[in-house]
């Protein structure tokens, strides 16, 4: 690995809630177009991790570096302005706003015109259920659609990292696939970097290239998706099979 290749870099990153350590020297890399996963139990600190590099949560110790930028005690919206962008775990998209309005929202830092109508006509290539819902409520589409919906919305930033967070939650196993072939798909067609946090362990090693695995807030494993997916322990305790 290359510094060069290198775009985000978290180094021995420590979170407190009160007395309960929800991360313990937590370090992690990825690469420019990578999707890195991080797989764990429930309670194992990975919204947390997301949290703290997008800024919401402010760890007592460690750092986190987006190309060569210190995000670690910066505000969540100039995070977003360097390029980085999380789709939060249940979607959060706002119901009474229309498909068009909630994508309007999600492209605010733009202020190039000519830029965001390029963002709008890409979201909607890659998301052509929302071209057809572009008037419908947020809160009238299908849980599948309001995670296109999610997605899309934080494309409109035209961000360089996406912090994704529990993708698949509460969808169908068609619908699953669905959404993992769009990840793949937005990381070739942009070259966008993604962090994957998610439950389906099966999944998250298939569409990444690379994995973490956090357990009780630390980094137990790490490596190759390939490798990782074949490993006994990950096997016994997360694929179930």
């Amino acid at each position: 690995m290359t510094n060069k290749l290198m775009l985000l870099k978290i180094e021995a990153i420590t979170v407190d809630y009160g007395a309960i350590n929800a991360l313990k020297n937590v370090s992690l890399v990825l690469n420019q177009g990578e999707i890195v996963s991080v797989i764990g139990a429930n309670g194992a600190g990975k919204t947390t991790l997301l949290k703290t590099i997008s800024g919401i949560i402010r760890p007592v110790f460690g750092n986190v570096e987006f190309d060569g930028i210190q995000l670690t005690n910066m505000r969540p919206e100039k995070i977003v302005r360097a390029g980085v962008v999380m789709v939060p775990e249940g979607r959060k998209i706002f119901p009474d706003l229309t498909v068009k309005e909630n994508l309007e929202l999600g492209g605010y830092i733009i202020k190039d015109r000519h830029l965001k109508k390029e963002l709008l006509e890409l979201v909607l290539t890659t998301f052509p259920r929302l071209k057809e819902r572009l008037r419908q409520h947020g809160g009238t589409l299908s849980g599948g659609e309001q995670q296109m919906l999610a997605m899309g919305r934080a494309l409109m930033g035209n961000p360089r990292l996406m912090l994704l967070d529990e993708p698949s939650m509460g969808l169908s196993p068609i619908m699953t696939k669905e959404i993992f072939g769009l990840i793949d798909l937005i990381r070739r067609k942009k070259n966008i970097s993604i962090i994957l946090v998610e439950q389906n362990a099966h999944m998250a090693l298939e569409h990444s290239q690379r994995s973490y695995v956090l357990e009780n807030g630390e980094i137990t494993m790490e490596g190759s998706s390939s490798e990782i997916k074949y490993n006994p322990k990950i096997i016994d305790a997360y694929l179930g099979v």
